[in-house]
This record gives structure tokens, C-alpha cells and sequence, in this order.
């Protein structure tokens, strides 16, 4: 019957082994892309040339360009005043200055702003009367910035003291006149809890892997860090600013800068501490706006790279990549709705032998992506940091398992809201999230 079922379906034996191919794919998807990465990984360390992570050098202060720190703020009391003096204080570069774009903030945050621009004179500030957004924030100080170049630097943000230094080492060289960008490597910062710690290593086996991977193969990456990332401005202006109606600014400018031709960098010796969410709730919030956004980027570029995949060439395999993300995600939510369905009518019904046979396939699967993962994992926290997070290796594998759950329930739940977005009604107003004082996250 099943049999019967199955071919009324496919049609044809040619129709049958096409499908059972792309659901192969599908399957293995998250495996061979464990993997990829993996090798990816290791060929940026290994085979990689000009990526001058380990052999940057100081630039004199008469040739420094100037570089403009931009903090886009909204509701920031808590963090702002510790941040910016860190800036002031802490950062061996000479030629700078932060500017910070007030997005209608309804706290202290203009006061506390008002009064440090009496201690350091280089500190700059732009009030915007409503509350618009990041991206929106963005652009209005883009103009006002003094700079060449600008960090962007989350309120929250802590980059390292030599980090502009070793951003500039990327802008300063014949070959990098098509440097759009730079994003540097992000740590956690607020480690105190179990989340905390398991995001810590995801930055290194997940994000960090997978830029390294991306940067080895084309040269380029899928998105920068919104938290800091070091921006031409020149490239910024070529390609109107950030897209004020996305979910988040750092994936679609990004996908911009690489349709233009400009080249998108990371640099994994660059670090930055920034503050991760703790609950699960606010991870998942995070999450959303991450997946949200990627979606949005891959419905903007869609018809770009069909239409005219010999043009968009170089980055085919970002929209491929992104594509099957995508599909992979709706196919993920399907088949495990399915599978509970189906376990339930067992059940029911009791045939345990299927329930049994249900789940050993099931722990086959789950069993080889985890081992992927552990190659994936072990592999990043070799390179970050030449090893420093292998403590933090045991809070690995249940959260990898859970981050690829999770990844393809916010895709699958923000689907729609992202259509809309390209449909002209989307938004970048952000909300404030629940802030904790610097130090205490040490």
C-alpha cells in the first residue's frame, strides 16, 4: 500500500530518485555543511594568504587616518558611560573620535552623554527626536562623521585596545582598494551563566568557523557583526547606507557591499567583548531578528542571482549556501511535526516496534550531526584564540544540537514577517534590551 501510495505520488521512477535525491540533501544537509566548514576552517588557517592577522604593524600617528567611533544608542544608561571612557582610555590609536547617535532615548542616556563631553573633547553626539531604528541612526551620523572610516561599536560593545590599529593593517596595502569592511572576532562577555557559556563557544564553533570558512573560499562573508565592524566610508555611501526596513543592518549591507564588487573581510585576531542574551527568551528574540533579516536579504537578491547567475558568479555560492538554508529549515520544521505525528498515532495505536524503530533512526541522525559538530567545534576552539576557550568545550554539544533547532524555527516563524519587509512594510525600530552594568559581566 505504501508502495502504491509513493508512486501514485512521484509518477515516474525518474521522478522518485529526483526526490529521494533532494531529500538525501536535505537530510545530510546540516552534516556535509558541518564539514564544509570544517575544511574551510583549517584551509584559512593553512592556505590562506594576505590576511594579516599576526603580523600587523603600528601606524605612525601622523599617517593614522581618521577613524570615527559611531555608538548608536537607544536607552543605554547603564552601559554608555563605561564604554565610551573605555574608548577614551584604553584605545592606542591617536586619530579618532566617537560619535554618538542618540536614537530618541528616553533614559539618561542624553545627560550622561552631555557630561562626558566636557572631560573628552573628541566625543560628539547627535540627538534623532524619534526613535527609527539603528540602521536609521546609522546613516544620519554617517554624515556628520568626520572619519574616512567607522566602527560601528554596539553601547555594549568592548573592542581590544590594539583593535583599530590592526583594522587600519586591512585598508593600508595596494590590494585592499576594494576592502569594503572589516569585522573583527566577537567574544562573550558575560560568561557567568550556562548560556553565557555555551554562546561562547558557539561564536567560535559556529560564527567564527563559518566566516573563516567563507573568507577562504571567496574572499568574502555572508554578513558582518553589527556589534563592531570597521566600515570604508566611501563603500558606504556607494551603496545608499544601511537598509533602514531590515530586521537587522549588518546581514543586507553586507550582500550590498559584495553586488557592487567591494570585498567584505574578516579578521578573527581582532577581538571584540560584547554582551550575549541570558534567557532563553531573549535568545530566541535575537534569533528571530538574525533569521529574519538573512530571509529578507535572500527575497532581495533572489531574482538577482536567477536572472543573472554568470554576473553574480562570484557570490553564487553565498546565495546557494542561503538557499538551501532556507529550504532545509521549512523541511526541518515539516518532518519533525510529521515525526511527532506519527509517533503519537503509533502510540495510539501501539506499534511500540515502529516508535522504536522511529527513534533509533532518528538517534543515527542526531548521533552524526553531532559528531560533525564536535569536528566543527573542536577545530574552532583550536584556532580562537590559539585554544584559550577549550574550557568551555563540556557546554558544547547540547547546545550545538539546540542551535540547529532553533536556527530553523525562527527561519520557518519569521518567513512571513520577512515578506512583508520586501513588500514595503517592514520597520527597524528597535527595542531596548535589558541591560546590566559592564562590570559586573567581567
Amino acid at each position: 500500500m505504501k508502495n502504491i501510495f509513493i508512486d501514485h505520488i512521484l509518477g515516474s521512477t525518474a521522478g522518485g530518485t529526483f526526490v529521494n535525491i533532494c531529500l538525501l540533501i536535505l537530510c545530510l544537509y546540516p552534516i556535509v555543511g558541518s564539514f564544509f566548514w570544517f575544511s574551510g576552517a583549517l584551509s584559512y588557517r593553512f592556505l590562506k594568504k594576505n590576511k594579516y592577522d599576526e603580523d600587523w604593524h603600528p601606524i605612525p600617528k601622523n599617517l593614522q587616518p581618521m577613524i570615527t567611533i559611531m555608538i548608536p544608542a537607544h536607552n543605554e544608561e547603564v552601559v554608555i558611560k563605561e564604554t565610551i571612557t573605555y574608548l577614551f582610555e584604553n584605545i592606542n590609536y591617536d586619530n579618532f573620535e566617537v560619535l554618538v547617535t542618540n536614537d530618541g532615548s528616553t533614559d539618561k542616556t542624553a545627560e550622561i552623554i552631555k557630561r562626558l563631553m566636557k572631560k573628552y573633547p573628541r566625543l560628539r553626539t547627535i540627538n534623532i527626536i524619534q526613535n527609527k531604528g539603528k540602521a536609521h541612526a546609522f546613516n544620519i551620523g554617517m554624515h556628520f562623521a568626520k572619519g574616512e572610516y567607522i566602527l560601528s561599536n554596539d553601547a555594549d560593545t568592548i573592542p581590544e585596545p590594539d583593535a583599530l590599529m590592526k583594522y587600519m593593517n586591512f585598508f593600508i596595502h595596494a590590494q585592499d582598494m576594494n576592502t569594503s569592511a572589516v569585522t573583527a572576532n566577537m567574544d562573550v562577555q558575560n560568561r557567568t551563566s550556562l548560556l553565557g557559556k555555551s554562546q561562547t563557544v558557539e561564536f567560535s564553533s559556529i560564527v567564527g568557523v563559518i566566516k573563516r570558512s567563507q573568507t577562504s573560499i571567496n574572499d568574502s562573508m555572508y554578513a558582518y557583526s553589527g556589534a563592531n565592524t570597521l566600515y570604508k566610508k566611501d563603500f558606504l555611501i556607494d551603496v545608499g547606507g544601511f537598509r533602514q526596513d531590515r530586521a537587522t543592518e549588518d546581514i543586507s549591507i553586507a550582500w550590498d557591499h559584495q553586488t557592487i564588487g567591494a570585498i567584505p573581510r574578516f579578521a578573527p585576531d581582532i577581538v571584540f567583548h560584547m554582551n550575549v542574551p541570558e534567557t532563553i527568551g531573549d535568545l530566541y528574540k535575537q534569533r528571530k531578528r538574525w533569521a529574519q533579516c538573512g530571509t529578507e536579504v535572500w527575497l532581495t537578491n533572489v531574482k538577482k542571482f536567477i536572472f543573472h547567475p554568470i554576473k553574480r558568479r562570484y557570490q553564487m555560492s553565498m546565495f546557494i549556501d542561503s538557499t538551501l538554508s532556507i529550504i532545509w529549515s521549512f523541511f526541518f520544521v515539516i518532518t519533525t511535526v510529521m515525526f511527532i505525528i506519527a509517533m503519537l498515532l503509533f502510540l495510539i495505536h501501539g506499534k511500540f516496534e515502529r516508535i522504536m524503530h522511529g527513534f533509533e533512526i532518528s538517534f543515527i541522525f542526531v548521533s552524526f550531526e553531532i559528531i560533525a559538530g564536535v569536528f566543527q567545534l573542536l577545530t574552532a576552539l583550536l584556532l580562537d584564540h590559539h585554544g584559550a576557550k577549550m574550557k568551555y568545550a563540556f557546554f558544547a554539544p547540547m547546545y550545538m544540537l539546540f542551535y540547529w533547532m532553533i536556527n530553523p524555527i525562527t527561519v520557518v516563524a519569521t518567513f512571513i514577517p520577512a515578506m512583508k519587509t520586501i513588500l514595503g512594510f517592514g520597520s527597524g525600530t528597535w527595542v531596548s534590551p535589558k541591560r546590566s552594568s559592564l562590570q559586573n559581566k567581567k
